[in-house]
């Protein structure tokens, strides 16, 4: 949807799918005039039934009733008041309710009029009422005028409808304002028209109500009743408001088409676009509509200006900048403000500055809050932050001071001058007055001492830690308690995280003593930042002696902390403390998590106690715990380990039963068990089970039974198994045509082996050693001693000859032998001899016999 296409002036503008087409059943084509005159498009107010509406008799009676309600508190019983009631008429009531500036005497002088026998109000003094209350937001006196309204059968024509409708839908009554449009109408009290409904649409916009707008929309078309301006007006502004683009694309089409658009519309859309994160088409929007002569408002150009900053998007900010600067609109310290802040932030400083320059030729004296902003994007090197230093010193007074001065920290640490910051308040302090920075001669003036605070520390505390200078800012940290400032929560509470993720738990621990002694409670964060602490360092029983202290605070140790002690504690084979540990936390009222208690598990299986793993997997499983695939997976892999693959099956079953989804490790492991428990044919069950649970069966999967078939004497079934893992797209790797090799050499089948061993090297996969022997071992058994010589040549070639402490040596020394001895194969032996490709610890047994004579 390129808005590209916005070129001539009856062309439309986004060509997407148009949600009301110009000749669908909801929009008709307007080729007849529209439903009201011009005239009488824009929403009807009371305030226009001013007193030009009233006699001059009539206006000395308004006034009148007017001067009686303002200088005496409102009584019913007053003479005076009573006097005139003769002379009421519903234009003097309305007159009276528009002149008072009061809700509340107005609504007492409405309330009271309505009392006196034979008068009744007429919609005109209930919409001057309405329009009151809704200026004054009296929300509740509102809903009960709409009520009264329906209940006095007041009869009313579409306008006045449709004004006391929008009087509901400014204050965000929205049902209420739906509610009385349809009570009107099934009473008969009204019959809407376009106007009617156009304002009833406005206040349904304003509320994100996309599907009943589009509901009375089809109430507009089924009634014969034209759309204009008005009504696709809030149409696109729900669109624009619930972020349907296309839907809000299409409406504003259609309103293009019949040239309805105008800087209004045009905003919206603008506006949509822009916080839709759409800004380039927002940009080209504008630029095209400008073409057709028309333009944004200041406002808007306000709000998009904001927006793109929000957005990072500095270039089309200053895109709009510009056109704010060509279109002269007024360009306020506030804009400028947005503007510097985006581009300081963006690191764009040269062009930062240029619009402090234009600042300052406007002359608009720029507020402290740009010039920190400045001051702060530029390190203590670059001359630029001493020249600005020097342009905003005079006319700041001693507060805004230590304000610039904190800026100018912010903007040293920012920039990773850390050191220089670290030097200069060490500077103001008195600490160091031949710090030798440029920025000293500001902040040591004799006359005008800047005084640091607590903000001055934090920041470069906060920069020291962040760039790993612990032991900097703990020396800052102390010295800003010896100069008098308080410390903060914060501040412990960083350093006590600092010192503790370098595992310097003493000093964690003396910082914590001083904190309560400053009369400040340490919060979750603090004792969690010592329990991770004590958990990297393995200190079960400090551990647990903090968790009891948190206790008593209300707070709670961190899951993660838990799992890391327990897992630490099981690497080193210390899974009975990490059990105790888990105990201990539960006595305490702190229940691990699933996660800690399977790393126990694990941790008991790993020092070959698979019945005490089981045994904590069925005491949690007891308490209520709902154990994850991953601890089933541990135990599952455990059990088949040990041989006990029924057990592990039996594990299987229940975590189906519970619902969970055994993935494909937990297949696995089983069908891993079954192959090297002898059980194949189990294994095959377990596989066509994978299946029926939706499970892929993965490479390993395929190569655990393939391995089991060969193994059992099954090398057709298992080369069957073999094409069914291509059929179902699953690829082979290395480490599968290693398994198929070596088992179909195993079988006797060297003739196959050989085809999938050249196919693996084919597919760029270099084969181990071992392999070379098993297809060596398959062709001396059939006595296929050319393929013999084959692959000894290429293993000599691939540098994988056994050493003589290989298992497989004694193979390779007998396939050398036995070349040696056959006359088709002897010359080759005797020439890889000569060259020595053939190492002599090979020879030894074949040599005396068959020396090298060529």
């Amino acid at each position: 949807m390129a808005l590209s296409r916005i070129i001539k002036s009856n062309q439309i503008l986004f060509k997407s799918t148009k949600l009301i087409p110009p000749n669908s059943s909801l929009l008709h084509s307007c080729k007849s005039p529209l439903f009201f005159p011009s005239n009488q498009r824009r929403p009807i107010c009371a305030k226009h039934r001013n007193d030009n509406f009233l006699s001059s008799d009539q206006i000395n009676i308004s006034n009148a009733f007017i001067s009686i309600l303002i200088k005496h508190p409102f009584s019913p019983n007053n003479p005076e008041l009573n006097n005139l009631v003769p002379l009421l008429t519903h234009k003097i009531v309305e007159s009276v309710l528009n002149n008072l500036k009061n809700w509340r005497l107005a609504q007492q002088f409405f309330t009271w009029v309505s009392s006196l026998p034979g008068y009744k109000h007429n919609i005109y003094t209930y919409n001057a009422m309405a329009s009151i209350l809704s200026r004054a937001r009296q929300n509740a006196q509102l809903k009960a005028l709409a009520l009264d309204v329906v209940d006095s059968n007041c009869s009313m024509n579409p306008g006045a409808l449709g004004f006391f409708i929008r009087c509901l839908g400014s204050v965000g009554l929205v049902d209420e304002a739906n509610n009385l449009f349809d009570q009107v109408k099934r009473i008969g009290l009204c019959v809407p028209n376009s106007y009617s409904y156009n304002c009833l649409l406005e206040a349904l916009s304003k509320s994100n109500l996309i599907d009943l707008v589009e509901t009375r929309l089809k109430e507009m078309r089924n009634l014969g009743l034209e759309f204009d301006k008005y009504t696709l007006t809030p149409v696109l502004q729900v669109y624009c408001i619930a972020g349907q683009f296309d839907k809000a694309l299409s409406v504003f089409n259609e309103m293009l088409e019949r040239g309805w658009v105008d800087e209004h519309v045009l905003s919206i859309l603008v506006v949509a676009l822009s916080k839709w994160g759409e800004v380039d088409k927002a940009i080209e929007l504008i630029d095209r509509m400008e073409e057709r002569g028309m333009r944004l408002n200041e406002k808007t150009f306000y709000v998009l200006i904001h927006g793109f900053v929000r957005q990072s998007r500095m270039d089309k900010a200053l895109c709009l900048f510009d056109k704010i600067r060509k279109l002269g609109f007024c360009r306020s310290v506030s804009l400028f403000d947005v503007m510097i802040g985006g581009l300081c932030k963006n690191n764009e400083r040269e062009k930062a500055l240029s619009l402090y320059s234009e600042m300052k030729e406007l002359g608009i004296d720029p507020d402290f809050g740009i010039l920190t902003k400045l001051i702060s994007s530029f390190s203590e090197e670059e001359e630029e932050m001493d020249r600005l230093l020097q342009q905003c010193w005079e006319y700041v007074g001693s507060q805004p001071k230590n304000l610039l001065f904190n800026s100018v920290l912010e903007g040293l640490v920012r920039n990773g001058s850390i050191d220089t910051a670290c030097n200069l308040i060490q500077s103001v302090m008195g600490n160091n007055r031949n710090g030798g920075s440029v920025l000293v001669k500001y902040f040591l003036n004799e006359k005008e001492v800047v005084t640091l605070n607590t903000n001055s520390f934090t920041t470069v505390i906060n920069g020291l830690l962040g760039a790993g200078k612990v032991d900097m800012a703990l020396s800052l940290f102390r010295e800003m308690v010896q100069f008098g400032c308080n410390p903060t929560l914060s501040h412990y509470n960083d350093l006590i995280d600092a010192l503790c993720k370098l595992n310097r738990l003493e000093e964690s621990y003396e910082l914590l003593r001083q904190m309560k002694e400053m009369g400040l409670e340490p919060t979750h964060f603090t004792h969690n930042c010592i329990f991770g602490c004590l958990c990297r360092l393995e200190d079960v029983e400090g551990a647990v002696e903090l968790v009891r202290k948190m206790r008593f605070y209300g707070h709670e140790p961190w899951i993660k902390y838990s799992t890391l002690l327990v897992k630490n504690l099981c690497k080193h084979e210390k899974a009975v403390e990490a059990c105790k540990f888990l105990t201990d936390m539960a006595q305490e009222g702190f229940l691990p998590d699933i996660i800690t208690y399977s790393a126990a598990i694990n941790g008991l299986i790993k020092i070959k106690s698979v019945d005490k793993g089981l045994e904590l997997f069925q005491e949690i499983c007891a308490r209520g715990y709902c154990p994850d695939v991953i601890s089933y997976n541990i135990l599952i892999k455990a059990l088949c380990k040990a041989k006990r693959v029924a057990e592990a099956e039996g594990l299987l079953n229940d975590m189906m039963l519970k619902g969970l989804v055994p993935s494909e490790v937990t297949y696995n492991y089983l069908i891993d068990g079954w192959c090297k428990n002898g059980e194949i044919d189990r294994a095959m069950l377990c596989l066509s089970k994978m299946f029926g649970t939706e499970r892929e069966a993965n490479v390993i999967t395929y190569a655990t039974l393939v391995d089991g078939l060969c193994k059992f004497g099954r090398p057709d079934d298992a080369l069957k198994l073999w094409d069914e893992m291509g059929r179902k797209g699953c690829i082979p790797n290395r480490i599968a045509y290693h398994t198929l090799v070596n088992g179909l050499c195993k079988c006797g089948r060297s003739s196959a082996a050989l085809v999938h061993f050249n196919e693996m090297k084919e597919k760029e996969m270099r084969p181990d050693s071992y392999i070379y022997i098993a297809l060596i071992s398959a062709f001396l058994s059939d006595t296929n001693l050319t393929c013999v010589l084959d692959m000894l040549k290429e293993i000599v070639d691939v540098g994988n000859l056994p050493d003589p402490l290989d298992k497989n040596f004694p193979i390779i020394r007998g396939a050398i032998c036995k070349l040696l001895e056959d006359a088709r194969t002897s010359f080759s032996i005797k020439h890889l001899m000569a060259e020595g490709k053939i190492p002599d610890v090979l020879l030894e047994g074949a040599e005396g016999r068959h020396k090298p004579s060529i």
